[in-house]
């Protein structure tokens, strides 16, 4: 697998990558939430197109997890600024369904966390709905 910026260009194959696993992702980013139910290609492109600028004013960090070849989206890694006391940064993934019964979800966790640990400016990143629970995470921040 290959992390590099979420752009527009990457909006059909992530499309695809999303709708493969929607059932999945309700309940990746908040357990019971409804995205990606009801997502379109042209909310996705408009979703990249935010992605990409918040990245390049260095506000926020969307990667694409891709495979070697960048023939297809395996996943997505989030990095945001978080005010929740005692946290620097927010940091959620997921990969397609497809790859989660051959440990990529497993392996991008451990990766990322590396990488974060290693070449991030962090003391005490988040990791809602791994490291801390969605309910603790929640109860912290009311607009998580």
């Amino acid at each position: 697998m290959r992390l590099r910026m979420l752009t527009i260009h990457d909006a059909v194959k992530d499309y695809v990558a999303v709708m493969e696993s929607e059932e999945r992702l309700r309940t990746v980013f908040v357990p019971s939430g409804t995205w990606p139910v009801g997502l379109t290609l042209e909310q996705n492109i408009a979703d990249l197109g935010w992605h990409q600028t918040e990245f390049r004013m260095r506000t926020s960090f969307a990667y694409t997890v891709v495979s070697l070849d960048e023939a297809e989206v395996l996943g997505c890694l989030y990095i945001y600024p978080t005010s929740v006391a005692g946290f620097d940064a927010k940091i959620t993934m997921w990969v397609r369904e497809g790859q989660v019964e051959h440990g990529l979800d497993d392996h991008l966790f451990q990766t990322v966390c590396h990488w974060i640990e290693e070449a991030w400016p962090f003391e005490n990143p988040a990791y809602p709905g791994r490291t801390i629970s969605f309910e603790e995470w929640r109860a912290m921040n009311q607009d998580a």
